[in-house]
């Protein structure tokens, strides 16, 4: 049975990633204002209908670097964190300005490899895009290339995306580029390359499909693409590779224009659990009494006063086992707080937590979405 494409309005969350070549005018250098306008026009369409929405978007160094007067080619590394300085500046102002004639308000994040792999910075960055989307705003999100050297950065926001995607627990990651999808073969060199429509899974088949970089804005290339697909279906999101050199390009996908689907059998939520519940090795333990453990069970939160005691030197943002009463594991959860701090306001209500700490910190010990229980 042949599998058909997913309907683009069944999605809640929708991470959309725009690649510096749509975004930049390399004979101008400087943005394409009428081809940003469209898009934006399909961003709010979205917003509109409900669908979280949150933009990856290269363009900061290929436009700091026009500003800055750099030339063609390749740039040494402090050259490149200059354009990139001058860059984020008017990529963010002109992001700002053009979802604000939508009545949109726009949010500027800057993140690095550190962000999205170390799971404590990884916890703060998502409960800030978290909080954005809660207040309906829409993130930018952008590598932060003034600070990124070679040895800790992504290198394209293909894959940066893709992290964005997981972190933000998107059902949807839409790669907007200069290509229409997969091949069978590179189709700039082989006449007989057939469009890939749907690819149920990512298979060494298809990574083996992947070729190289086809602009002097573009990092990234149909390889980078691949490695993206596995990590957002991996995460629970399907992913989508579309040309973005049309205009509208968002609405063109849900017309049923070219592109190429990428399909994951999970969700962002069964993704995240089992992650939690088998990929991350427990710093420690939280045992809970009787009320707390019927609480969980009903889709709660684990609140400070459920817990009797901590065990083990953890930190925020570390994988800890959730214990009942016998001592029995009945989960895992990312902690929200140092062990520490956990200590001296287990068994205490939230409004304690403030004068037991001298901060308002989180209210759960392990927030439901950071939480995995046994049978899940």
């Amino acid at each position: 049975m042949t599998q058909r494409a997913p309907d683009l309005a069944a999605f809640k969350r929708i991470v959309v990633k725009v690649g510096s070549s749509l975004l930049v005018d390399p004979q101008e250098a400087a943005a394409k204002r009428s081809w940003l306008t469209r898009l934006a026009d399909d961003i709010a369409d979205l917003h509109r209908a409900g669908a979280d929405v949150l933009v990856v978007s290269s363009g900061a160094v290929a436009l700091g670097r026009s500003v800055l007067g750099f030339p063609k080619g390749a740039l040494k590394l402090e050259d490149s964190q200059a354009a990139a300085a001058v860059g984020q500046i008017a990529l963010a102002r002109l992001w700002a300005e053009t979802l604000h004639d939508r009545g949109l308000v726009a949010g500027q994040v800057l993140v690095t490899l550190g962000d999205t792999e170390e799971r404590r910075r990884y916890l703060y960055a998502r409960e800030c895009l978290t909080r954005l989307l809660a207040l309906r705003a829409v993130p930018v999100i952008n590598e932060n290339d003034t600070v990124a050297t070679a040895e800790i950065r992504y290198g394209d926001n293909d894959r940066l995306a893709a992290r964005v995607a997981t972190m933000a627990s998107a059902d949807l990651l839409i790669l907007l580029s200069d290509v229409d999808g997969l091949y069978s073969a590179p189709p700039d060199s082989n006449p007989d390359a057939k469009h890939i429509p749907i690819v149920p899974r990512v298979t060494a088949d298809i990574e083996a499909m992947a070729g190289g970089a086809a602009s002097q804005y573009s990092r990234g290339g149909m390889r980078t693409k691949i490695e993206a697909a596995k990590i957002a279906t991996t995460g629970g999101a399907h992913m989508v590779i579309a040309d973005g050199r049309e205009e509208a390009p968002i609405s063109r996908i849900a017309s049923g224009g070219r592109c190429t689907w990428f399909l994951t059998p999970s969700n962002p939520v069964t993704a995240r659990k089992k992650w939690i519940a088998g990929s991350l090795e427990p710093k420690g333990a939280a045992h809970i009494d009787d009320g707390a453990a019927k609480a969980l069970r009903a889709g709660k939160s684990l609140l400070p006063a459920g817990v009797t005691r901590i065990e083990g030197g953890f930190a925020r943002g570390d994988c800890i086992v959730i214990r009942n009463a016998k001592g029995g594991e009945i989960g895992r959860g990312l902690v929200t707080y140092d062990a520490t701090d956990a200590a001296k306001i287990i068994g205490r209500s939230t409004k304690e937590i403030e004068s037991l700490l001298g901060f308002k910190g989180p209210d759960e010990i392990i927030h439901r979405d950071d939480m995995a229980l046994s049978g899940e």
